[in-house]
């Protein structure tokens, strides 16, 4: 394992995914004092992400492990979950394990109070390390008021090494109120009634009913309800390959191994309507994907069942409804405001 000191932290290059494995318990400290908590920096999901190489998003031939982590004094403090890849539109280069398409949201982990000094520190690691594969990264999805990228492009600019940086998607959030009155009351006159009207439409149609999987559910059967009810949708027809069904799958089921798993199903009489896939983690509900049933879609099943997940939030005490990447329509219509996820890109030569 290579190893250098820089910023008096010790910078070591992982390449064997065993070695990684037996982080497990140091990387779910390091989760708990992170600069941004993402559940998709938590050890289960990078571990899910990286056996199936976000369901067939990049070949396993042309994939190779480039985990840098630094310690001081013994302890972690710092991990950049990175890989080398390529493929035809894709120029070879470090990335971040889970880019691009599955895991809306990417970064380091590092506490703040060491992220300016690991991030330089991983900076020169990178260029001075002989087993490192690339010196170009080409870094995907982070939140746009990360403080890694005002970093990376102090360090960038100081060294006089160009870079860019872009913005690739917005990814809406569904800030809360303390009730669901109030909540209605900070969306527009128009939305309100829309979400009312959808509401009693479904529930004259239909006896209306929502649940979330628990263990008193199998919990295996209800995903692969869920993975079915997206095979019915057309536009995810191309999305949902054999590879991204074991992904999500596997993803799912290791949230809830996890705890963090939130799985909800709408029915109208008695039969699964549409659902969402989310993360409860940090205080937050992270709206992950979602299905439906279009034979259902006069009733508007998914505009029924989310507002009833805002409800439950707001119930529960959760901040805000992370509504994740993408500018859908229906987002805005239920108050989502806009963030952005960016790109970094530089070369280290």
């Amino acid at each position: 394992m290579p190893e250098g000191i820089i910023e008096h932290m010790q910078f070591s290059l992982i390449t064997n995914p065993a070695d990684w494995q037996n982080l497990e318990v140091e990387w779910k400290a390091l989760e708990a004092r992170t600069h941004r908590r993402l559940p998709f920096l938590e050890f289960w999901y990078q571990q899910t992400w990286w056996r199936t190489l976000g369901g067939g998003e990049w070949s396993r031939e042309s994939s190779r492990l480039q985990l840098i982590i630094a310690r001081q004094d013994g302890e972690l403090v710092g991990a950049a979950p990175l890989f080398y890849s390529e493929k035809p539109e894709s120029p070879p280069a470090l990335r971040f394990i889970g880019q691009v398409e599955v895991s809306d949201y990417l970064d380091f982990l590092c506490p703040l109070p060491d992220l300016h000094a690991f991030i330089a520190g991983l900076l020169d690691f990178i260029s001075s390390e002989p087993g490192v594969l690339s010196r170009d990264l080409d870094l995907a999805n982070f939140q746009d008021a990360s403080p890694s990228v005002l970093i990376l492009r102090d360090l960038c600019e100081q060294r006089n090494l160009k870079y860019s940086s872009e913005v690739l998607q917005p990814s809406p959030y569904i800030p809360l109120q303390s009730s669901w009155d109030e909540y209605l009351a900070s969306i527009s006159k128009k939305q309100r009634h829309e979400i009312r009207r959808k509401t009693r439409n479904a529930e004259a149609r239909y006896d209306t009913d929502w649940y979330f999987v628990t263990a008193e559910h199998d919990v295996p059967a209800e995903v692969q309800a869920f993975i079915e009810m997206m095979r019915n949708d057309p536009s995810k027809e191309s999305f949902l390959t054999p590879e991204m069904e074991n992904f999500l799958v596997e993803t799912a089921l290791n949230a809830y191994q996890a705890g963090l798993m939130h799985l909800s199903f709408l029915t109208f009489g008695g039969k699964r309507a549409a659902a969402y896939l989310s993360f409860l983690t940090g205080g937050k509900l992270w709206v992950y994907n979602s299905a439906w049933e279009p034979r259902f879609a006069p009733c508007s099943p998914g505009w029924v069942l989310l507002a009833k997940e805002i409800t439950w939030a707001i119930g529960s005490g959760l901040t805000e409804v992370d509504m994740m990447r993408g500018d859908e329509v229906y987002k805005y219509r239920f108050g989502g405001i806009d963030r952005y996820v960016i790109s970094f890109k530089t070369s280290l030569h």
